[in-house]
């Protein structure tokens, strides 16, 4: 299926030429018929060569341009109704500008009423209006709504048009804008729009902007008839549970959860309808007009042709999305646009807003993952494919879905190069910055991001994370403070006579180490840790398995262990918990130790 709005000045005859191609009647309202004009939006289809085509039948009359507006917002092509006895007419001219600004280019011209007056003034008029406009020269027909003369020809022209639209994407992510919300009587709430581009089934569960809330698809249709799914471009009502017709109106809009995110703040390049356009001239407080939506919006200019929008009502747009600025005191289209950013960083220091302008002449409005990433250096993944950005192949290894541009990440390993080495100059005793301090100072928003860091730090200073620490590689106890390393020599030659001995507070006191010096030698792996102010040498463990082998399968009490360790009880009681805790001996029901089977296969082997 495609879709196709119509457009032209009030009482052209839109409504008849679609009546005469359906046979169908696109006036919902009595009181249309009545007044012989569209007021609403109105809806028919009919079947040509090579597929189905829908028509969204819109008001020519200037008071329901936002009307007019919502229809052709998200419809791809546009046939462009001329009648032949009064040609070119104002509101011709404000829905030309409408499409030039919404960047329609897909279309046919049409000249109606055919059999009153020669159409030929009147069709070279509209070609000559629309070859000067952004949508260029339109393939053209004459017709007779009445008699139905050149009607076939028309039939052909869409057929050609419809076949040569865009393929939309069916794995996109849904965005349906509501045109129209009713309530059917033992059914419920129903909206309908025009799906651009992917699917929505039976079941599916959406979110309803900008309220935020989680609706399902409790029935679908498509051209009047019931489906199980509908893939874009199409027309479809969609049935949704547990939603009061009260709470949803034109304008609001129907996405797939967790893929979009609603924006009050955007940037945006303008595009003059009719000539160059500058941003200082528009009016602060202006419409934006984008799918079936329209939004009160206040207009900062940025440059000449870039400003920043501040909408009343988020909304759930992304990077290049077509829309226009309408003034609707002076009832005319002010601007279009193309979203150029969704997430904007804010306007604050003077001299900003020019800075910013200078940055969005850069933008082109058109997928580029690995610009965006460049000019938000870190953002995670999903947020970038949100705002429309893509996924860039030329990220840093993503840490907790966080994508990072490899020139900042380079920055960043100096920068904890230069950090990690400055801290270990500083405090020798305590080599190595923690994790979260790193995260800190590189103002990273996830800790992995810090792994990704380390990824491409210098070869010349390599770094490592290791017990919650990001060290130097090449850091070794051998670059301990002299006097420590001189205290660690002496511990050890008296801890290779004795190796249980741990050295008491007052001789720990006489070599010089304190707490922070047996900190720094633990970690260093010169010494292990079993109590408070209790070192031994590493391998501890095994060597004092080996020993209390001797006692073979039989229990053991504490004295025991301690006389074949030659050790106090001061080290032999935090010693055996140890090994209790580590599995190498257990405690028996009366509070004796003994070896676990699995040491004493080992000690016999």
């Amino acid at each position: 299926m495609q879709v196709i709005a119509t457009a032209g000045h009030v009482d052209h005859g839109k409504s008849t030429l679609v009546r005469a191609l359906t046979g169908m009647e696109p006036d919902r309202w009595a009181e249309e018929r009545r007044r012989g004009m569209t007021i609403d939006l109105g809806f028919a289809w009919t079947e040509l060569a090579g597929g189905t085509v829908a028509f969204v039948d819109v008001p020519g009359h200037e008071r329901f341009v936002s009307t007019m507006l919502a229809g052709v917002g998200p419809v791809p092509a546009v046939m462009f109704v001329v009648a032949a006895d009064e040609g070119w007419m104002p509101q011709s001219t404000e829905h030309l500008d409408a499409l030039s600004a919404l960047g329609t280019r897909h279309g046919i011209l049409v000249v109606t009423r055919s059999d009153l007056f020669d159409p030929e003034p009147a069709l070279d008029e509209a070609r000559c209006t629309l070859a000067a406009s952004p949508m260029g020269e339109l393939p053209s027909v004459c017709v007779s709504g009445t008699t139905g003369a050149g009607l076939d020809d028309l039939r052909a022209a869409l057929a050609e048009l419809a076949a040569g639209l865009p393929a939309p994407d069916p794995d996109t992510d849904v965005r349906l804008w509501v045109d129209r919300a009713f309530t059917i009587q033992g059914a419920g709430t129903v909206v309908t729009g025009t799906l651009p581009a992917g699917v929505v089934s039976l079941g599916d569960e959406l979110i309803l902007e900008p309220d935020g809330r989680t609706v399902t698809v409790r029935g679908l249709q498509s051209l009047g008839e019931p489906v199980g799914a509908a893939t874009g471009v199409a027309r479809v009502a969609v049935n949704l549970r547990g939603l009061s017709r009260e709470s949803v109106r034109r304008g609001d809009v129907l996405v797939t959860p967790g893929r979009w995110l609603t924006s009050t703040e955007l940037d945006v390049r303008l595009h003059g309808v009719r000539g160059a356009v500058d941003a200082s001239d528009l009016p602060e407080q202006l419409s934006l007009h984008v799918g079936a939506a329209a939004v009160p919006a206040r207009v900062r200019p940025l440059g000449r042709d870039h400003a920043r929008l501040t909408l009343r009502t988020a909304l759930p747009l992304r990077i290049g999305d077509r829309a226009l600025l309408r003034d609707p005191g002076r009832q005319r289209i002010a601007s279009g646009l193309t979203v150029l950013d969704v997430r904007p960083a804010p306007l604050r220091r003077r001299g900003s807003a020019a800075r910013r302008a200078a940055a969005l002449a850069g933008f082109t409005g058109a997928e580029d993952p690995s610009g965006e990433l460049r000019r938000r250096t870190v953002v995670h993944r999903t947020e970038l494919a949100a705002m429309g950005g893509g996924t860039p192949a030329d990220a840093v290894p993503e840490g907790g879905g966080w994508l990072l541009d490899p020139q900042r990440a380079a920055e960043l390993a100096e920068q904890l190069v230069e950090v990690v080495t400055e801290h270990d100059a500083a405090h020798p005793l305590d080599p190595g910055v923690p994790l979260a301090a790193a995260q800190h100072l590189l103002a990273l928003p996830h800790p992995r991001l810090v792994d990704a860091v380390l990824t491409i730090a210098p070869a010349s200073a390599r770094l490592a994370a290791h017990d919650g620490r990001v060290h130097r590689v090449d850091a070794a106890s051998d670059e301990l403070p002299g006097p420590l390393r001189r205290a660690r020599d002496t511990l050890h030659a008296d801890l290779s006579d004795n190796p249980f001995a741990a050295p008491d507070a007052g001789r720990l006191a006489g070599l010089g180490l304190g707490t922070a010096e047996l900190a720094a030698l633990v970690r260093a792996g010169e010494l292990i840790r079993i109590a408070d102010g209790i070192v031994l040498l590493p391998g501890a463990e095994d060597a004092a398995v080996r020993v209390l082998a001797e006692f073979g399968d039989r229990d053991f009490t504490l004295s025991e262990a301690r006389v074949a360790l030659r050790t106090s009880r001061r080290v032999a009681v935090p010693l055996l918990e140890r090994l209790n805790a580590q599995g190498h001996t257990a405690r028996t029901p009366d509070g004796n130790h003994r070896l676990t089977s699995r040491e004493l296969g080992f000690s016999s082997g």
